[in-house]
């Protein structure tokens, strides 16, 4: 039996980390430039936006439910950041502060609703990403922000011993998730509850306080995407934010987390962001038709979808 579970937990791990070895491989036949470094730290910057928001899909997966609001408390927590910079002035930490407070405060909201009020999780964020949105596009009139101070620029744009802010940002988040849910009481009742809420309920454990953190993280999360965007970017938009949903949930798909329920991993899902990013990437640099980079994206999370059916037959 327990051998049975490590096949299982190799074949997830071990298979998405041999995949992007594999993907890597074909590239590097495909292009000249696929391995320099500069690509190379293209890449892990490209695939920065989307760890950050998969790392807080996945513990919201792991609890067996899921957020499709995140682009938009992205783009709300975003503009109303850059308003506060623009034209109120007020210092770009302070500001950014209170983004990251917003993104909380969002996340708290799709809690409420299905924690307190018993919604379904897919109908709330369903609502709420509209509404989200909407809030974005009527606070901004539709138009974007520009003029962004220097300072917060050069902070997310930044380089330290060759790698760029955002990186950094990425390995802090990946590490404390990872604290989280491996360290942690916390990370514990997570996983009770999306393995089996009603036994969790009734073996003591703080089911509404468990889902509150899951969708608060996933919208600090969010948050904090959006402000290392606008800082790469120099401007705010509504729009931004866009489809952000679905890529996080690839990526926590692809790094084994099942949609199920009761498992994922924070090293799994950085594994998964890197495979979608390396692959939009190398079929760019192949000149590949985005059409196709579209289609190969899918292919991608349904064999992660089967290898991980697979997987759970093994334990």
């Amino acid at each position: 039996m327990k051998q049975n579970v490590h096949l299982g937990k190799w074949l997830r791990s071990g298979g998405t980390f041999l995949a992007l070895i594999i993907m890597c491989a074909i590239f590097s036949t495909q292009s000249a430039t696929f391995f320099t470094s500069k690509n190379t730290i293209n890449i892990l910057q490209a695939s920065s936006i989307n760890a950050l928001v998969a790392l807080g899909m996945t513990v919201v997966i792991i609890l067996g439910s899921i957020d499709l609001s995140v682009g938009s408390i992205a783009a709300f927590s975003a503009v109303f950041m850059a308003d506060m910079m623009v034209n109120f002035e007020l210092p770009w930490v302070l500001c950014l502060a209170m983004a990251l407070a917003l993104g909380v405060v969002l996340g708290a909201v799709n809690a409420f609703l299905i924690a307190v009020v018993k919604l379904q999780p897919f109908i709330v964020t369903l609502g709420t990403t509209s509404l989200y949105r909407a809030i974005a596009l009527l606070y901004t009139d539709g138009n974007p922000i520009f003029n962004l101070p220097s300072g917060f620029r050069t902070v997310i744009t930044s380089y330290l011993w060759g790698l760029p802010a955002p990186v950094y940002f990425v390995l802090a988040m990946t590490i404390i998730t990872w604290i989280i849910l491996n360290r942690m009481p916390l990370g514990e009742y997570v996983v009770a509850t999306g393995g089996n809420e009603e036994a969790a309920t009734i073996s003591g454990v703080p089911v509404v306080r468990t889902k509150f953190f899951a969708y608060c993280f996933a919208g600090f999360l969010a948050a904090l995407a959006a402000a290392i965007l606008v800082g790469r970017l120099g401007a705010a938009e509504p729009i931004v934010g866009m489809n952000w949903e679905t890529t996080a949930i690839a990526s926590a798909a692809i790094g084994g987390a099942s949609l199920a329920g009761g498992r994922g991993s924070a090293i799994g899902t950085i594994l998964g962001a890197v495979i979608l990013g390396t692959l939009i990437n190398g079929l760019t640099l192949m000149n590949v038709q985005a059409f196709w980079q579209l289609a190969a994206t899918g292919a991608i999370i349904l064999i992660a979808m089967i290898v991980d059916k697979v997987a759970r037959g093994k334990e």
